[in-house]
């Protein structure tokens, strides 16, 4: 059995819980919050430009729909089998994105970060490492980023490799070989070409608790295996075999998979969150990852009503925030070797409560 250490509190995208996420403001303060690292989100330019947004279509988390003169930008793609309107990173060139400014993805929920919409600029990823190690500094730790790769595939298909471009920007960089550096993807077909492509850090693959990997749905169609499959017992020891080629160090599934269905509910009437029986409301996933040798991470924590679990809302607002340390205390408790939080501070303070 692994020992169990105190799980790292990653940034997701910053610290967009106060900051629009993705920005410089946004993670400089989530390492002033305590976190141990943070996660871009990384897609391309038409230059192949790696830049951080949330996804290749960009009109909910900048001001392009308002510019006139990227109107004509403006176009229906399909992304993964799914249809998308909008505005493209693809579609553009670094020196035109660096001239939009970034803006809240949840305004409705995140009104106080809102507040900051059209302040700061987009970012590239060499921007951001440069970050990472102004604030390692400062902190006199090893502060890390957990990259993840997104739409690898269909960037693949219209000539922007996106592992490749990767590997050359870390290693430009001085990062390809810093132990800080972790790399994700929903896709593990990328996870696979990044170390061919000489990165030999970890590499954890996401999974959600349903649908199929875009790479699979390329390559096999309608034959291709789910998600589901890779959270067998059989799936997660496959992931993490030794001899595999393409085996992968982690996984990273969301707070649904970590709780126990049903038994969650249970967690509400303890006076203490400590006092919480954390056995008793998750699952075995955890521990079935642990045995099949591959790290744990966890996705999302976040404390407003509309984006926590069901048993963990209070009345009130959508905005309003919901029995978060609870929630927290259990996610935290429950084994996993890190969590990504909109709010690190809030995930920290937990943390180290106990």
């Amino acid at each position: 059995m692994r020992a169990r250490t105190a799980p790292l509190v990653i940034g997701h995208r910053g610290a967009p819980g106060y900051r629009p996420e993705h920005t410089a403001a946004s993670y400089e303060l989530a390492f002033a919050l305590g976190a141990d690292a943070v996660e871009p989100d990384i897609v391309a330019t038409k230059d192949g430009v790696l830049v951080l947004r949330h996804e290749n279509e960009i009109s909910g988390t900048t001001d392009v729909a308002t510019r006139a003169e990227f109107a004509g930008r403006r176009t229906t793609k399909e992304i993964d089998g799914t249809p998308l309107t909008g505005w493209f990173t693809e579609d553009f060139t670094w020196e035109e994105l660096a001239t939009l400014r970034a803006k809240e993805r949840l305004p409705a929920i995140r009104q106080a970060s809102s507040t900051f919409d059209g302040r700061y600029p987009v970012l590239r990823l060499r921007d951001l490492l440069e970050i990472v190690d102004t604030a390692s500094d400062d902190a006199a730790r090893r502060l890390g980023v957990v990259a993840e790769i997104k739409h690898a595939t269909y960037f693949d298909s219209i000539g922007l490799p996106l592992a490749e471009l990767f590997a050359a920007e870390v290693a430009e960089a001085g990062w390809i070989d810093n132990p800080g550096l972790v790399v994700e993807s929903f896709e593990k077909t990328v996870l696979g070409q990044v170390r061919r492509q000489g990165f030999r850090g970890t590499r954890v693959y996401l999974l959600e608790d349903s649908g199929v990997p875009a790479d699979r749905a390329a390559a096999q169609g309608s034959a291709a295996a789910g998600y589901a499959d890779d959270l067998t017992a059989r799936g997660l020891y496959a992931l993490g075999a030794a001899a595999a080629p393409d085996r992968v160090d982690g996984i990273s599934v969301e707070v649904s998979q970590v709780l126990a269905s049903g038994s969650v509910a249970v967690s509400l009437f303890e006076d203490d969150p400590s006092d919480i029986d954390v056995g008793a409301v998750t699952s075995d996933l955890v521990d079935t990852a642990h045995s099949a040798g591959l790290g744990v991470y966890c996705w999302t924590l976040r404390p407003e009503n509309t984006l926590m679990p069901e048993e963990f809302r209070r009345q009130g607002r959508d905005d309003q925030w919901g029995d978060w340390r609870r929630l927290f205390s259990i996610l935290l408790h429950s084994g996993v070797d890190g969590v990504f939080a909109d709010h690190p501070d809030l995930a920290v303070a937990v943390r180290d409560e106990h």
